[in-house]
């Protein structure tokens, strides 16, 4: 299958297997243990069915709406995700430039390959950074000034990895077992040498904003797990997205809360937006599917957060599902990185 032949999210995902070495597709693929709550996400939007009302004037559709303050021409964002020259050699600006062309927020991960400023410089779009509480703090409050310095649009505060999840297919197939590949997964970065040079002599993998970093932790020798339950602060408390709230004084997402009482107290610490999320099935495994969170949390709270329903979404009826549940939007990770691994910016741009 080509390119050409694609008509929905999952067909780029048989392209992206093709063309990446087998540890980086499934890292991209897998989740947390059995992979209960990462099927969860996609099944949990057909429990919902879809209730026309015909007869009604749509020669005129408008998916315009607002997010964070900004407007945008669909109520979908683009989701945090680490990394990205994983999976293509153009890697964030390539996402970056496609939602400028649907003016659409792009979100960059604090472990992302591409810096804060180089993202910034993309279009006119929304612009998000998603950010970790390091136990440096000094580290963390140099990321919110450097965004408040590269006028993004809003922080995003993702909670929810105290400790890195129990992704086991990464340790079946060997991604990043180590900062350097495991052994078991040199035959299959062999048959993609474009994969390896890139890795190994071009090293555009190195995940810039943190090893560019005044101070900046390394972890060329140390596994990614071992690294995030070694630099990320596991003491984290809802006064601590009061001070994040102080520190960066705009537009604040909370991403990976899922209860009523957990998103009351992002509001009452002072965020804007909560992003109901499981960390898409790649945290605690047994956590509920998004979509499914949504309800509960638009009839207590819509007057005081915007809520983006994030995870398990491949079609745009679950967009729709989730807006009609009473998401402010919706955000997607798997999707894109499936097209970018897959083509590129452009079709065939591998």
């Amino acid at each position: 299958m080509g390119i050409g032949n694609c008509h929905k999210v999952m067909d780029f995902r048989r392209i992206a297997q093709r063309r990446l070495p087998a540890p980086v597709f499934h890292y991209i693929d897998g989740g947390a243990d059995d992979e209960w709550s990462l099927r969860r996400n996609t099944e949990a939007y057909n429990d919902y069915e879809l209730l026309p009302t015909h007869l009604s004037d749509v020669s005129s559709v408008d998916l315009r709406s607002t997010l964070f303050g900004r407007p945008v021409d669909w109520p979908v964002m683009i989701a945090p995700t680490g990394a990205s020259r994983l999976f293509h050699r153009e890697g964030e600006p390539a996402v970056a430039r496609a939602a400028g062309a649907f003016n659409m927020p792009y979100s960059l991960s604090t472990v992302g390959t591409t810096t804060i400023e180089d993202i910034a410089a993309i279009g006119e779009h929304p612009k998000v950074f998603q950010i970790y509480v390091f136990r440096d703090r000094g580290m963390t409050r140099a990321f919110v000034e450097r965004c408040k310095q590269a006028r993004y649009t809003a922080l995003c505060l993702t909670v929810d990895t105290p400790v890195a999840g129990n992704r086991e297919r990464d340790n079946y197939y060997g991604m990043m077992a180590t900062a350097r590949p495991a052994l078991r997964s040199v035959p299959s970065m062999l048959r993609h040498p474009g994969w390896l040079y890139r890795a190994v002599v071009r090293k555009d993998m190195e995940l810039v904003n943190i090893t560019q970093a005044e101070d900046g932790p390394q972890f060329t020798d140390m596994s990614v797990k071992d690294f995030i339950d070694s630099q990320f602060d596991r003491s984290l408390t809802w006064k601590d997205v009061e001070w994040l709230a102080g520190e960066w004084g705009g537009p604040l997402i909370i991403k990976g809360v899922q209860t009523v009482e957990d998103c009351r107290h992002a509001a009452d610490a002072g965020a804007t937006a909560v992003m109901l999320s499981n960390h898409g099935g790649r945290q605690l495994e047994g956590s509920p599917a998004p979509v499914d969170c949504v309800a509960a949390v638009a009839d207590a709270l819509r007057d005081r957060l915007e809520i983006i329903c994030d995870g398990g979404i491949r079609r745009g009826t679950h967009v729709l599902r989730a807006l009609a549940r009473g998401a402010t939007a919706c955000s997607m990770g798997r999707p894109y990185l499936y097209g970018l691994a897959a083509g590129g910016e452009t079709l065939g741009d591998a």
